[in-house]
């Protein structure tokens, strides 16, 4: 793991992304102008700057952030701002200090990506199952040697998952997380791969050997996300180009443009079986139809990593379960199920339904979607939402999500807002535990009739965000246990 000002600024200059170098009054593309560095430690925190530190300077960096990385050693800089009224150490000016950072961080780490067969599953919905899948297959096919990255958990030694942040880690983070998984022995890497991975340039210069596009719908479309759909769709598209080989999920909206991308790109395409044809040979743990879809991409994939028809590691799938999503708990005092999922929006809210419709219709059940949506982004999803439930299920019970720094109740306002059908209920309750509390007492009340609980958007996430804080929440899948009286 070296990497120096000289080799920095060499690939920085390959890659058309230097400007200049610069320290002081002193200005030059030659770093032999300068005293070389290498470099300990690479970071986007000034917090953590030490002696020997290279520090990325993204999104809303401040000059007064420099003065303290300065006096705490900092060696080296990259940014697209000179700062060098701010502080002695040298400065690589760039174009796109985040694509600057994916390469660098890949250097510094020592190219980890190489060591790995590294499979990058995109699309709306579906990401997170699918790679859980795969990752499962992978793992019983090579005896453990599998690492993940989503959205839900990561997991760098094929067997112990932690919590993770976001969906695709910032390049810094997933360099350094690739690198410990080839520390720990692994040899393929599963990650979901978002929109905003490649609007802000998190998989920059990263190649997969398999990319895998499940499915295409309106999603993420705010101020701060994309502004279109197009614009949404054509982020999506980057991994195409960015892949070895395509694995496309059946009935993809928009296929005949993705084939193009391949085709252009020139690698070939592989579609995923119908997933009726999965139903016959499969038998999953985790609830819905829809994830038939969901393994018969993780099928294809294993597939065109090499793992031939009939393995039994094809079969680890079966077995697998992820907290927060088609979990279903029973209550001990009424005929009520609840099922907790990280269902955000008008897709996935359908597709929830249809399962309901299909597992419980027969029953006709009072259905009861407790929901909200995220702040200050995806604006969309609010009345996708809605649309998609509203006439298919009995009462909204509308609540707090990550509301960023837009108020909790505003959300829930312009939500019910939206509800038009004439037999459906509303109502709002802002705290989350109260508003799951009232849902299981009225179901309590509803004598002899089966009710349908859906906890939709939290999942087993343990915090609410607030204003860019994570302020702690019991969980809608613990919180539903202790209510219902079944909590382990």
């Amino acid at each position: 793991m070296t990497l120096s000002l000289a080799s920095a600024a060499r690939l920085l200059e390959q890659q058309g992304l230097l400007r200049e170098i610069i320290r002081n009054d002193h200005w030059s593309l030659n770093p032999q102008d300068f005293d070389d560095i290498e470099f300990t430690s690479v970071t986007y925190d000034s917090r953590t700057v030490d002696h020997g530190t290279l520090l990325f300077c993204k999104g809303r960096f401040k000059p007064e952030y420099m003065v303290a990385a300065s006096k705490a050693g900092l060696a080296c800089y990259v940014a697209e701002t000179d700062y060098s009224e701010h502080t002695d150490a040298v400065g690589l000016i760039v174009d796109d200090s985040r694509k600057a950072m994916s390469l660098l961080s890949a250097e510094f780490f020592g190219r980890p990506q190489d060591s790995l067969t590294v499979v990058g599953i995109t699309g709306t919905k579906g990401k997170t199952t699918t790679a859980y899948f795969t990752q499962a297959v992978l793992n019983a096919w090579s005896g453990g040697k599998a690492a993940l990255f989503s959205s839900v958990d990561n997991c760098l030694d094929g067997e112990h998952y932690e919590e993770s942040d976001l969906t695709t880690p910032e390049s810094l983070d997933a360099f350094r997380m690739m690198r410990t998984a080839v520390d720990n022995g692994m040899k393929y890497l599963v990650m979901e791969v978002s929109s905003q991975a490649y609007k802000v340039h998190r998989v920059h210069g990263l190649t997969f050997d398999v990319g895998a596009f499940l499915n295409i719908s309106p999603d993420h479309i705010s101020p701060i996300e994309h502004p279109t759909f197009e614009d949404y769709f054509h982020c999506k598209r980057q991994i195409i180009a960015n892949s070895r080989t395509l694995v496309l999920g059946e009935g993809c909206a928009h296929s005949d443009l993705i084939r193009q991308d391949a085709a252009r790109a020139g690698i070939a395409v592989t579609e995923t079986a119908p997933r009726e044809q999965v139903m016959e040979s499969h038998n999953l743990a985790i609830d819905g139809d829809f994830n038939y879809a969901n393994a018969a991409a993780a099928l294809a994939i294993a597939h065109v990593i090499g793992v031939p028809d009939g393995d039994p590691s094809l079969n680890a799938m079966d077995t697998v379960r992820i907290a927060g999503r088609m979990e279903q708990f029973h209550d001990s005092r009424s005929n009520t199920v609840a099922i907790v999922d990280y269902a955000h929006n008008y897709a996935s809210v359908n597709a929830l339904l249809d399962f309901v419709d299909k597992r419980f219709g027969a029953d006709h059940p009072h259905i009861t979607l407790v929901t909200s949506s995220a702040g200050n982004k995806a604006y969309d999803r609010r009345d996708g939402i809605v649309n998609a439930a509203q006439s298919r299920i009995d009462q909204f019970v509308f609540t707090t999500e990550d509301s960023d720094t837009e108020p909790y109740l505003d959300i829930c306002r312009q939500m019910q807002g939206y509800v038009t059908a004439p037999n459906v209920e509303s109502t709002i309750i802002v705290d989350r535990t109260e508003a799951v509390t009232w849902a299981v007492d009225r179901a309590r009340e509803r004598d002899g009739r089966l009710n349908v609980l859906l906890l939709i958007g939290k999942g087993d996430e343990r915090w609410i965000k607030d204003h860019n804080r994570h302020v702690a929440y019991e969980g809608d899948d613990r919180l539903i246990a202790r209510l219902f009286g079944t909590q382990e």
